[in-house]
């Protein structure tokens, strides 16, 4: 199954582009007044669709690439992250906050998204840190 490698990989990197997008758009629409169409069927399910793609292509090359390759910590750590994401996502996309919190969950949620983001892209646990100083 190797010989798939890159092709999982794509389908999980557009996965991960089209879930942070999707996420962002919602939480706008809902920080924007507009929570009836962000909350509404189908966005949800597309989220719920994209997600469920994203996790399978993650599973698949968990289970294709050598342990070697996360030695140094940095799966463990962007997993950490998940679900302060979601926590912080399903916050943001709820109605009974006043606004102020809610924008603060968006954003917390955004932060730890572009740290997972960060973290994948360099292999490193200090991912943001790395991309920042360009190191």
């Amino acid at each position: 199954m190797i010989e798939f490698y890159a092709q999982i990989r794509l389908v999980h990197i557009a996965a991960v582009v089209a879930s942070g997008s999707l996420f962002l758009l919602r939480g706008l629409m809902v920080a924007g007044g507009r929570g009836a169409w962000a909350l509404a069927p189908l966005p949800r399910y597309l989220s719920y669709a994209i997600d469920t793609t994203l996790l399978t292509a993650a599973f698949m090359l968990l289970s294709l690439v050598p342990s070697a390759v996360y030695a140094n910590g940095w799966l463990a750590i962007k997993l950490s992250l998940l679900p302060a994401y979601i926590a912080l996502g399903w916050l943001a996309l709820r109605r009974p906050h006043p606004a102020v919190r809610q924008r603060a969950y968006l954003g917390a949620a955004l932060v730890a998204y572009l740290g997972m983001f960060a973290i994948a892209r360099t292999h490193d646990p200090l991912g943001p840190l790395r991309l920042l100083t360009g190191s």
